[in-house]
C-alpha cells in the first residue's frame, strides 16, 4: 500500500474510491463538504438517514458517479473531536471496508478530522502506519497465496497549501513502516531460515543498500575479544556465533553515536534447561529484539536523519548438546566479570552483557538494548507495554513520550539498587539469575552491570515483539518507538 500527498480538491481528483469522515454522527469535514456538493448532496442525505453507526470505524457504502464511482463514509465516533484511538480505529476500519472493494486507488480525507491533542502530523504519520500495517503478508514461504491482494494499492491524502511538510511527513512515516516490515520478516522466518548468519547476510545486504558500514565477527574473533558469556551460549549449537556491528553516520564525525543494540537468539530451546515443548515453536521469535534494531536501521537512514548510529547485533542459538553450558558452569564475560549460569534458559542476558560492553568502544552517548528478556515482564505488563528500565531519568523521559506520541508504549519499571542482592552468588562475581521475585527486574539489574560510560536504558519486549493464537506473528514493535526517538533526537 503506497501513500502520496496531493494538494488539488479533493472533488477534482480520479479515485476509485473516497474516504470520508463524519464526525458526531452528522458532520462532515470541509473536503467531505466539497465532494458532497460536487455529487449533489448524496452523502449528507445518507447520513440524514441515520444508517451510519456512531461506533468509530464504522462505514457505509454510497454509490457516486463520474471520475468518483463510490465513496466511504467513516465513523469517528459520537463526538466532534476524535480520540486518538477512535482515529486509529477510522482509519483500519475505513482501509479494510476500502479492501473489499474492487479499486486499487483510494482517496482519504480522514486526516482532515480533528484529534484531541494530536497535529497534522500526527495524524498523516497514524494513517500510513496503521495501512502498511493492514497491508502487511507474509507469503515467503507459501507455494500459493491464500490472502487477496493488498487493496487499496495506492492511498492519496489530499492536504492544503497551509500543511507544511506533508509529503515529508508521510515519506517519513512510509520509512518507518519499512523498517517495521523488516523486522516482522525477519521475526517470522523460521529457525532453519533466519540462522545468525541469515541475519549478517542480511545486514551486509542492507548495508550495501543504503550505504552503511558493516562489520560482522566470527567466533574467532568474538574469542579473542574474550566474549566468554555470548559464546557460551552459543557452544551447544552447530550455527557459529555472529557479532553484527552496522553503523550510520548522518551527522559529524565529532557527534556521539547513539547506539542500539538487540538480542539475536534465532531460536531458543532453553539449552540444557530446556523448555516445555508448547509453544516451543515461538521461539524462532527470540531474536525480534535484534529484528527490531536492524528495522529501526532501515527506518533512521531511509529518513536520512542528521545523527549517528551504530547497531550491535549478537546473534546465535540457544541449543542443547554434548557442548552446551550446564546449569552451575561460571563464565568470564568480556568485561572481566564472572558469571554463575544457573539457568542456561536466562541466556539473552549473557549476550547483551557482551554486547554492551563491547559497544563502549564507539564512545556513545546513549545506549539502548532492545530483548524478548523475560517471561516476568509479560506477567507484569501483558501485551500492551513494552517494559522500559533505566537509572536515567531524561533518558526514560524520552522513550516514554515517544512511545506515547507513535502509539508504541512502553512503562517505567523500577531498576532499584536493593534488587541487585538477588544476583548474588558464593562462587562468582554474580549469578545470572535472580529468583522467580521482579524477574524481569533482575535481570535488567544484571544488565545495567555491563552498562558503563553511557546512558542506557532497556526494552524488554518479551510482550509486544509477537503475537500468539490465529494471528501468530510478529509485531515490529518497537520500530515505531525507536524510529520516533531518533528523530526527535535529531530534531533536537
Amino acid at each position: 500500500m503506497q501513500f502520496s500527498t496531493r494538494t488539488s480538491p479533493p472533488e477534482r481528483m480520479r479515485a476509485g474510491c473516497a474516504l470520508v469522515p463524519v464526525l458526531a454522527g452528522k458532520e462532515l469535514t470541509d473536503g467531505g463538504k466539497a465532494l458532497d456538493a460536487a455529487h449533489g448532496g448524496r452523502l449528507a442525505k445518507l447520513i440524514r438517514a441515520g444508517d451510519l453507526q456512531a461506533k468509530a470505524g464504522s462505514t457505509l457504502l454510497v454509490q457516486l458517479d463520474g471520475t468518483l464511482p463510490r465513496a466511504l463514509l467513516v465513523s469517528l465516533g459520537d463526538a466532534r473531536e476524535a480520540s486518538a484511538k477512535s482515529y486509529g480505529d477510522a482509519v483500519r476500519g475505513a482501509l479494510e471496508a476500502a479492501g473489499k472493494l474492487a479499486a486499487d486507488d483510494a482517496l482519504s480525507l480522514l486526516h482532515e478530522a480533528p484529534v484531541a491533542g494530536r497535529d497534522a502530523a500526527w495524524k498523516l504519520r497514524t494513517h500510513v502506519l496503521v495501512g502498511r500495517q493492514l497491508a502487511y503478508r507474509f507469503e515467503q514461504l507459501k507455494t500459493a497465496r491464500e490472502t487477496q491482494p493488498v487493496r487499496p494499492k495506492r492511498v492519496v491524502l489530499p492536504v492544503s497549501g497551509e500543511v507544511s511538510g506533508a509529503a515529508a511527513v508521510v515519506a517519513q512515516a512510509s520509512a518507518i513502516a519499512n523498517g517495521v516490515d523488516m523486522a516482522r520478516d525477519l521475526g517470522n522466518l523460521p529457525a532453519n531460515h533466519c540462522t545468525p548468519g541469515f541475519l549478517a547476510d542480511t545486514a551486509k545486504k542492507m548495508a550495501r543498500e543504503l550505504g552503511l558500514k558493516v562489520e560482522v565477527l566470527g567466533v574467532r574473533q568474538m574469542q579473542a575479544l574474550k566474549m566468554g558469556a555470548l559464546l557460551s551460549v552459543a557452544q551447544g549449537s552447530d550455527q557459529p556465533a555472529r557479532l553484527i556491528v552496522l553503523r550510520y553516520q548522518g551527522a559529524g564525525a565529532k557527534e556521539p553515536p547513539i547506539a542500539l543494540v538487540g538480542k539475536g537468539i534465532t531460536f531458543d530451546t532453553g539449552g540444557i534447561s530446556l523448555k516445555p515443548a508448547p509453544e516451543m515453536d515461538e521461539m524462532k521469535f527470540d531474536m525480534c529484539g535484534a529484528a527490531s534494531v536492524l528495522g529501526a536501521m532501515r527506518a533512521a537512514a531511509e529518513m536520512k536523519l542528521k545523527i549517528n548510529l551504530v547497531v550491535v547485533v549478537p546473534a546465535t542459538e540457544n541449543m542443547p548438546s554434548g557442548r552446551a553450558t550446564k546449569p552451575g558452569d561460571i563464565v568470564a564475560s568480556m568485561s572481566g566479570q564472572t558469571v554463575e549460569v544457573l539457568n542456561t534458559d536466562a541466556e539473552g542476558r549473557l549476550v547483551l552483557c557482551d554486547a554492551l560492553t563491547y559497544v563502549q568502544r564507539f564512545a556513545p552517548g546513549t545506549v539502548i538494548d532492545v530483548a524478548t528478556l523475560t517471561g516476568a515482564c509479560v506477567i507484569a505488563l501483558g501485551h500492551h507495554h513494552s517494559g522500559l528500565f533505566s537509572p536515567n531519568d531524561a533518558l526514560a523521559a524520552e522513550l516514554l513520550q515517544a512511545g506515547r506520541d507513535i502509539g508504541d508504549t512502553c512503562w517505567r519499571m523500577p531498576l532499584d539498587d536493593e534488587y541487585q542482592e538477588q544476583l548474588k552468588s558464593p562462587f562468582a562475581d554474580m549469578a545470572n539469575i535472580g529468583g522467580r521475585p521482579a524477574g524481569s527486574v533482575t535481570a535488567a539489574c544484571f544488565l545495567s552491570r555491563f552498562a558503563k560510560g553511557y546512558d542506557w536504558a532497556h526494552l524488554d519486549i518479551a510482550g509486544t515483539a509477537w503475537k500468539s493464537g490465529a494471528n501468530k506473528g510478529a509485531s515490529g514493535r518497537p520500530v515505531p518507538l525507536l524510529a520516533h526517538f531518533l528523530m526527535t533526537r535529531a530534531r533536537s
